[in-house]
């Protein structure tokens, strides 16, 4: 059995194609370069300058405070941000929950040394429930907490009060944790305790929409409304003592 080829026939008009279409290629990638780049600085624009125009002028407008850091200002001078901890070590203010955040050691490139409430390296200990120098760390701030509001040795701590947070920026403390502190406070700065605890009560934030949190009190707030305070009564007894 013979096969027979055929060379004739449309072989070579498909070979003529496929050379117009390789010959066609270089100028439709050239076609594509155009749209191509309008594209991407359509995306660049809207995506890079249009948005977040938009977003900070809407927040500038709705929400100034809490798009500007919710920095607390005093007498002009920016004091501190009701989202960020700070450390008060005086026995004559409330104290925040312990913070676990750290710094680079100055001293050494390779190592790091506690800083309380550094927004720059917001981190957590990483410590879980069964780890020895966590137990250790929250043994030795209970003991210390004891002490220092004067509690029994075996009364009973609030945890915010001896654990650090998963941030370690944390601002707020429990009520019962400030509650704790409340008589130490009030002493120290020789004020009555009802004064005190009248202010506690005016700082309580509630739970978000009533339902989310716990009640709590911002720490910073909540001494630099104790030492306005202060300030009110001690005023007439100093103006009492300039006049004699």
């Amino acid at each position: 059995m013979q096969v027979q080829t055929h060379t004739s026939g449309p072989l070579p008009v498909l070979r003529a194609d496929a050379q117009a279409q390789a010959q066609a290629v270089p100028g439709g990638l050239r076609s594509l370069f155009g749209p191509s780049l309008r594209s991407a600085l359509f995306v660049a624009v809207v995506t890079g300058l249009a948005y977040p125009l938009v977003t900070t002028l809407v927040a500038q407008a709705a929400f100034p405070k809490a798009a500007n850091g919710s920095l607390v200002v005093r007498q002009g001078s920016v004091v501190g941000s009701a989202l960020i901890g700070q450390e008060f070590a005086s026995p004559r203010y409330f104290q925040g929950r312990p913070s676990a955040t750290t710094a680079p050691d100055p001293d050494k490139a390779d190592a790091t040394v506690a800083a309380p409430y550094n927004a720059a390296l917001s981190a957590a200990t990483n410590q879980g429930p069964t780890h020895a120098a966590l137990k250790e760390s929250v043994a030795a701030r209970v003991a210390a907490y004891r002490e220092l509001n004067g509690l029994a040795a075996d009364a009973a701590v609030p945890v915010d009060a001896v654990t650090a947070s998963a941030s370690g920026l944390d601002p707020h403390i429990s009520v019962a944790n400030a509650e704790l502190q409340l008589p130490r406070v009030a002493r120290e700065r020789q004020l009555p305790v009802a004064k005190v605890q009248e202010l506690l009560r005016q700082q309580v934030e509630p739970r978000v929409l009533g339902l989310l949190g716990e009640p709590r009190v911002n720490v910073l707030q909540m001494n630099l409304a104790l030492d306005d305070l202060s300030a009110a009564t001690l005023q007439p007894a100093a103006v009492h003592a300039a006049k004699e």
